[in-house]
């Protein structure tokens, strides 16, 4: 019982050995002695020769395969156009951020005597800075929109 056991084992081996070699065969990568012994098995091993197949309408499938060549200023023209669509949105927010608050501190500052009076309403307070936060923010806004529009006007140097 045990040696059938170890024949077994051995015929598992080699069974995993040509495998191993099909790949090899395939790329012509085995020596001439290889070559002859895998041709050998092959002639005696039905599923081998179907995995051989399989391997080989795989090959030819993959080898007739190209990649795409895609032109040098298509890749630098995405680039360029992704980094500067981010960085110049990030610019225009951060601008306009920096913008909103200076100039909504320039108006806090000329209305504090407003906001601190304890007399007035806190209501109308609220209802005042937010309208005047609003302003800034709008004016932002339109000058923000005024230079978009001026820097892409196709028609700025033509002469009426």
């Amino acid at each position: 019982m045990r040696e059938k056991n170890w024949q077994s084992y051995v015929m598992n081996l080699n069974e995993k050995n040509y495998r191993i070699m099909l790949s090899g065969y395939i790329d012509g990568e085995l020596s001439p002695e290889e070559r002859t012994e895998f041709e050998k098995h092959m002639a005696g091993c039905e599923e081998c020769r179907k995995e051989m197949n399989t391997f080989l309408r795989l090959k030819e499938v993959t080898g007739a395969m190209r990649y795409a060549d895609i032109p040098e200023h298509v890749w630098d023209h995405y680039w360029r156009s992704l980094y500067r669509r981010l960085e110049l949105g990030l610019g225009w927010i951060l601008l306009s951020i920096g913008v909103i608050i200076i100039l909504g501190f320039a108006l806090f500052c000329l209305v504090k005597g407003f906001f601190m009076d304890p007399a007035q309403p806190l209501i109308l307070k609220i209802g005042i800075g937010a309208g005047g936060l609003g302003m800034v923010v709008l004016l932002v806004s339109a000058i923000r929109e005024r230079l978009f529009a001026y820097t892409r006007d196709r028609y700025r140097e033509v002469q009426r």
